[in-house]
């Protein structure tokens, strides 16, 4: 479907500062095929947000400035969080093998709860995972990769199975000696969080973040399949007796990623988690050093990508799900922060990942002055 986008800037009171050079940037990102983007941005200019393309498909509503998406793997860095701030209480210890905590899994006594965090576990990815000769191994049938989603899309799956079926996989790598991204590492998390507390993972992360924090726009949904208004609409693309079929996704239980990525936010309230996060107001310093320290193979720390670039180091992490996708990037102190939500149609070739890298790159150098960035890890 051809789409010719209005373009919405958003100047915000406080500044009212033009940014010709950030709206151009979101116009192209529709232009290269994104349904939508929004985009906020806070630096030594103050604060700028706005967006481009439309809302929904066939619609000519650009998408709102500060509406709810599903954040995907940004999930991660707010579990990290709940982790380390019961860390810091003296429940959980990071060195600590897990099974400690959750003998039920019979893991792996030397995954410990850092190697969870730092997806050095060696534990299979439950989505879908590569062998070292780079074979791919499906995960779940619940994974977007076809009419089988779309159709079972509002299935709920319980944390417990996730982790089962990927324990029923070899590992990876012994644990310790390599990384490799798992979703896996992160239902595990929230499992931890659940036995040490006795609490559901989301009052958990209502009490230590989304309280504290007022962010009245973030939801920690489990199985429901709502997302609140206002939102811009994702999109899934199939084929189908030889024709493509786009189905509207929006709406879906995302039990099937669990905490590894089901979490909805704004742009809003992900600048200030992280900027809360990076200025200290969530961790004791020491355990914030030890979430930004990255391990060697890929540079991430617990819960985050630590990367350095041309303007200096930036802490992020990004996230992308069935057709929603949302950016994180902050300057280590939280003083300059980048925050950004895309509607898209997605589809099992995962057809906008080049474009999405692209977009990062643009504006990670724009707003932080240059370097790589790393496309979203995808949910599925």
């Amino acid at each position: 479907m051809s789409i010719v986008p209005d373009v919405h800037d958003e100047q915000t009171p406080r500044t009212g500062q033009d940014r010709p050079e950030l709206q151009k940037i979101i116009q192209d990102v529709v232009d290269s095929g994104f349904v939508g983007v929004q985009l906020r941005v806070h630096d030594e200019r103050g604060e700028w947000a706005g967006s481009a393309g439309v809302r929904e498909l066939g619609e000519s509503d650009t998408p709102p400035a500060d509406g709810h998406v599903r954040i995907g793997s940004n999930t991660k860095t707010f579990i990290a969080t709940v982790v380390l701030q019961l860390v810091a209480e003296g429940r959980i210890a990071l060195d600590t093998p897990v099974d400690d905590y959750l003998p039920e899994f019979g893991l792996d006594r030397r995954i410990t709860v850092r190697r969870l965090l730092q997806h050095t576990s060696g534990v299979f990815n439950f989505t879908g995972d590569y062998d070292p000769d780079g074979t791919y191994v499906p995960g779940i049938p619940a994974t977007p990769a076809g009419k089988e989603w779309v159709d079972n899309r509002f299935k709920t799956y319980q944390p417990e199975d996730l982790i089962r079926l990927a324990l029923s996989k070899p590992a990876r790598f012994e644990p310790g000696t390599d990384w490799s991204y798992s979703n896996t590492n992160y239902v595990v998390a929230r499992l931890l969080i659940e036995k040490v507390t006795g609490r559901p993972y989301a009052e958990e992360m209502q009490r230590l973040i989304l309280g504290p924090l007022a962010l009245s726009g973030t939801v920690a949904p489990t199985t429901q399949t709502e997302i609140p208004e206002p939102h811009a609409h994702a999109y899934y693309r199939y084929d189908e007796d030889g024709q493509t079929r786009t189905v509207d996704v929006t709406r879906h239980n995302p039990s099937w990623i669990s905490s590894g990525g089901d979490m909805i936010s704004t742009t809003r309230d992900l600048h200030t988690f992280i900027s809360a996060l990076l200025g200290g107001k969530l961790l004791p310093a020491s355990l914030l050093a030890e979430m930004c320290t990255p391990e060697s193979k890929a540079g991430y720390g617990l819960g985050v990508f630590v990367q350095n670039t041309d303007g200096g180091t930036v802490i992020t992490h990004n996230g992308g799900i069935a057709g929603h996708a949302a950016l994180m990037y902050s300057t280590p102190d939280g003083s300059t922060t980048l925050t950004a939500a895309l509607n898209y149609v997605d589809d099992a070739e995962l057809s906008m990942a080049a474009a999405f890298q692209q977009v990062t790159q643009r504006l990670l150098k724009e707003v932080f002055g240059g370097g790589q960035a790393d496309a979203a890890e995808p949910a599925q």
